[in-house]
């Protein structure tokens, strides 16, 4: 029969009790380096592997992060997840994954998963709290983090979308495009990116600048599903005046275009030049120029806050991380023919 050690064989063979197991297991500070070493060394003699529940229970944690996406398909979203994963791989902090997919879910989601009972952490990804929200979340105790998110009374990590819009629409009007067109997921719904609307307002700033009047028509909101966005930009590409460039609020957003334009037989850069957002793993494939942001590095910084977040007390300012965009120069864009 295999032996399986348990934490009294380890206390006993150590010659302590089993409460400083415990504490050595759960890196307490009040044990002294004599006795922990001795402790791990026993550990690894036996080849003692802990109990998680028990632990557990004993360090009152569940040792666990929450992430909360708004899906799970998203390839920007995959991409912050890799990083959250990169990050937690040296932790003994096991991963849980919430899709919201839904208002009602998202609703679901935000009122029972910030509970000390299922998470001692959660990130919360590209989907901007309520004022309700928040205070449900202050009301928790648990520690919450934000990724590309701008929110002032929380933790979190993001980029300036506004400026974002700005400059890549900037970079079409400099190879001299004024019929400029921007799609974008639907603005004004309740489960919709915040990202999307500054994105949309750099888009707008950026014509304002150059005195290019904002076109109601050359902004067409759509899902980042390749057949909708391909379906939308035919119909935008067939009316009289048709943009000459156009701003995709996202890679996936620029898929559906490119693929409109092939079916068209319209020429990408010559007849119309394409720009993203992201910098998904796809844009180098199809040289897409787009803007990109640090995906990946997201997820780590995300998870780096929210460890540190976790360890400091209650009352501390919350902090935020600001990361860097700029424009990955490809084959999609050219000066206007």
């Amino acid at each position: 029969m295999t032996f399986t050690p348990t934490i009294r064989d380890v206390a006993r063979k150590a010659e302590v009790g089993i409460g400083t197991v415990s504490r050595v297991l759960n890196n307490s500070p009040s044990v002294s380096e004599v006795t922990r070493q001795r402790v791990l060394d026993v550990i690894e003699e036996l080849n003692f592997t802990p109990n998680p529940i028990a632990r557990r229970l004993s360090s009152g944690t569940t040792h666990t992060v929450a992430i909360i996406l708004p899906n799970l398909t998203s390839p920007s979203l995959v991409e912050r997840l890799r990083g959250v994963q990169s990050a937690l791989a040296d932790s003994d902090y096991a991963l849980v994954l919430y899709s919201a997919e839904t208002t009602e879910r998202l609703e679901e989601l935000f009122n029972t998963i910030p509970n000390k009972a299922n998470a001692d952490g959660i990130l919360i990804v590209s989907i901007p709290p309520t004022d309700e929200h928040l205070e449900h979340f202050s009301k928790s105790g648990v520690p919450i983090v934000l990724i590309d998110v701008k929110e002032p009374q929380l933790d979190h990590v993001f980029v300036d979308d506004t400026i974002g819009g700005e400059i890549a629409t900037q970079h079409l009007i400099d190879l001299g495009h004024t019929n400029i067109a921007f799609i974008s997921d639907p603005i004004d719904t309740l489960f919709s990116f915040g990202a999307m609307k500054n994105r949309l307002q750099g888009y707008k700033k950026a014509l304002r600048k150059a005195g290019i009047k904002f076109n109601k028509g050359f902004h067409v909101e759509g899902l980042p599903q390749a057949e909708i966005v391909k379906n939308l930009t035919k119909d935008l590409l067939r009316t009289p005046n048709a943009p000459t460039a156009i701003f995709a609020a996202s890679d996936a957003h620029a898929i559906g275009v490119i693929y409109a334009a092939r079916e068209l037989g319209i020429h990408i850069p010559k007849e119309l030049s394409v720009i993203g957002f992201d910098d998904i793993r796809d844009a180098e494939y199809l040289n897409l120029t787009t803007v990109r942001q640090p995906l990946f590095e997201s997820g780590h910084d995300g998870i780096d806050l929210l460890f540190s977040t976790m360890k400091q007390q209650n009352g501390n300012k919350p902090r935020s991380i600001k990361q860097d965009l700029e424009i990955i120069r490809r084959g999609t864009t050219a000066t206007l023919q």
